[in-house]
């Protein structure tokens, strides 16, 4: 049996470490929207480099726009695509599915 080659680009996006946890997060704050130093302070022991990479990743394959506003002093935001939503509200039922059958103690090690 051969697998479904868009499922496969789906976890090859999903399957590289924080990009789903950036699009979940994005996902829950208001208008999908956060300052990278939001996203940094909430993502625990994601380095500032690596949430830059990440958000030029996801910003590549149109999940996530950059948004620079103009000003004193200019702000930079990031906001989920339309393509960003959709792809959340596919994972809310993987979400759901996580917090009934995932034992954290087991899988978390620090």
């Amino acid at each position: 049996m051969k697998v479904c080659p868009y499922l496969e680009s789906c976890f090859e996006i999903l399957g590289r470490r924080w990009n789903g946890l950036i699009v979940h997060y994005l996902s829950n704050c208001p208008n999908f929207t956060a300052h990278f130093s939001d996203m940094k302070r909430d993502l625990n022991d994601i380095t500032p480099r690596s949430l830059s990479l990440k958000l030029t990743e996801l910003a590549n394959y149109g999940l996530v726009v950059k948004v620079v506003t103009e000003g004193t002093p200019v702000t930079i935001s990031y906001h989920l695509s339309d393509k960003g939503q959709q792809l959340a509200i596919a994972l809310q039922p993987v979400h759901k599915w996580a917090q009934e059958n995932i034992d954290l103690e087991l899988t978390i090690t620090k």
